[in-house]
């Protein structure tokens, strides 16, 4: 069972995946794992001060992790937040030639890769993420985010 609060903020951008798609997506990364998680869609403001608090960026992300890890014993399935910039989201599709939609999901799966663990600090690690995002977006049915978008 997934437990998803998805925050959308009081006036964003158009273009906003709707909750079913969100829903979609993170269970697709997260397989058949029972828990629960927050994602919650912020302004570039509030995205530049998170990303300044906890990796030391003084600019607005597109994706920021939170991973959260309780006791086993203590019955909580939940392993943390997400945080997605829509501002910088759109800015980064434009700019890459992609659509809004596949980009969305790709930010949203990589989000919560990190949140089950994964990261890409060495190549090697890099490497795995990667392969497993491109994995779970083809399924999804999404072209491979880090291939270049032909002209």
């Amino acid at each position: 069972m997934l437990d998803l609060e998805i925050q959308y903020p009081e006036t964003g951008p158009a273009g906003l995946p709707d909750e079913t798609t969100f829903t979609r997506w993170v269970r697709e990364a997260l397989g058949e794992r029972a828990t629960g998680l927050t994602l919650r869609l912020t302004d570039a403001s509030e995205m530049a001060a998170l990303n300044q608090q906890y990796c030391g960026k003084a600019y607005a992300t597109n994706v920021l992790s939170f991973p959260l890890e309780f006791p086993l014993e203590s019955g909580i399935p939940y392993i943390g937040d997400i945080v997605i910039c829509p501002e910088v989201v759109a800015r980064e599709a434009a700019e890459q030639g992609k659509p809004l939609e596949a980009h969305y999901a790709h930010l949203t799966v990589h989000g919560v890769l990190h949140l089950l663990g994964y990261d890409h600090e060495t190549e090697e690690e890099a490497v795995e993420m990667e392969t497993l995002e491109t994995h779970i977006l083809a399924r999804l049915g999404y072209p491979d985010p880090y291939q270049p978008i032909d002209d």
